[in-house]
């Protein structure tokens, strides 16, 4: 009997631990990263929101369209012969991509008076796709002017933001 507990004994540490076959498995995987250039945008200097000559009188609004036109639902009184124009912006960047536009509002002052105005562009746009090099795309700002009763004779200004995103 003791021999076979012995036996038993010596058996139990005389067989090495292995690993089973096939419990792990190593593989490579692939990483990729695309670098694009970066956007960029300009404000052409030789337009400006512009909205036109007004008289002074009721309260209103001046709306510009896109396009730089005066809007038929403008409730201010504007002169005739006034020149509306929207603003223009181009765009650069990575050939063929997808941008969004956001632009904010501001106020024109002359003075210590101000009014408020609101801006319009396209939600988004897609930069070109030349054969070599970057893209480009242009758009355009409109806008709507708030003018208060009786508002101030005067020459006023302002700017607002303009910013781009690749989407």
């Amino acid at each position: 009997m003791k021999k076979i507990i012995l036996a038993t004994f010596v058996a139990a540490f005389a067989v090495p631990a292995a690993a089973a076959p096939g419990d792990t498995d190593t593989t490579q995987g692939t990483a990729t990263a695309e670098i694009v250039s970066p956007i960029s945008i300009t404000h052409d200097a030789s337009d400006a929101l512009s909205f036109g000559t007004i008289a002074s009188g009721d309260a209103g609004t001046v709306i510009v369209s896109q396009a730089g036109a005066l809007d038929g639902s403008s409730t201010a009184t504007t002169l005739t012969g006034s020149t509306y124009s929207a603003d223009l912006f181009t765009v650069t960047g990575d050939a063929g991509r997808s941008f969004s536009i956001a632009t904010t509002g501001g106020n024109v002052t002359s003075g210590l008076d101000s009014m408020a105005f609101t801006t319009s562009a396209p939600a988004s746009g897609t930069l070109s796709s030349p054969v070599v090099g970057l893209g480009s795309a242009t758009f355009n700002v409109g806008g709507t002017l708030t003018v208060g009763a009786n508002q101030a004779a005067g020459s006023y200004s302002g700017s607002y933001d303009a910013t781009v995103t690749y989407n």
